[in-house]
């Protein structure tokens, strides 16, 4: 059980750590409030925690056709550019540091962070791969599960966190550079995956 737990644990890491959008969205938005970057934190985590359970309810095979996988890279696509134009346009905005948009409520970003997970057809790869793992070494299913969700739960906390804390050192003008570079890196994970999608329906 133990190590099934701490198996499940750097899977769980694996997952969480690596940077991409929701990773990009909640450094952003942690800048200006820490509960702002743990709400993203937490719709990512509940997409994740619905494929999981659509994993063992043994119904993820659906989201493995073709025409699923190629919708939710449509929309994913669709949906990271919109993101980016959002940040991108809110780059000059004063309030950037410190000071949270009356816009964005706590439910808008937890949507946010859902949606984003939830289309995003890597993240169904990567959680295919994770019980295709759990099953060639024999891993207790629940405490894998639960270290994995234990590790997720711990970045989304700790990472928004530690940024938040060194927001003091972060001017206006940094402010603006980081928004700029934050847009262009979503923009970038945007149209990558068109290409991949133009490259599927070539195939």
């Amino acid at each position: 059980m133990i190590l099934s737990f701490f198996e499940g644990f750097l899977l769980g890491l694996g997952a969480a750590v690596p940077l991409g959008p929701i990773n990009i969205l909640i450094m952003n938005e942690a800048i200006k409030e820490y509960k702002s970057a743990v709400m993203i934190g937490l719709g990512a985590m509940s997409s994740d925690i619905i494929y999981l359970f659509l994993i063992m309810l043994g119904l993820v095979a659906f989201f493995k056709q073709p025409y699923i996988l190629n919708s939710l890279s449509f929309f994913g696509a669709i949906f990271l550019i919109y993101l980016a134009y959002g940040i991108f346009k809110s780059r000059n905005n004063k309030q950037a540091v410190g000071q949270v948009s009356k816009k964005n409520s706590y439910s808008k970003l937890y949507i946010k962070g859902l949606t984003l997970t939830f289309i995003n057809p890597y993240t169904i790869g990567f959680w295919l791969s994770v019980s295709g793992f759990v099953v060639s070494k024999e891993l207790e299913m629940f405490s894998t599960l639960f270290g994995m969700l234990s590790a997720i739960a711990l970045w989304i906390t700790i990472m928004p966190y530690l940024v938040h804390r060194s927001k003091h050192r972060i001017s206006p003008r940094v402010s603006y550079w980081i928004n700029i570079f934050s847009a262009m890196i979503l923009l970038s994970f945007g149209l990558a995956m068109f290409v991949n999608l133009l490259s599927n329906l070539q195939t």
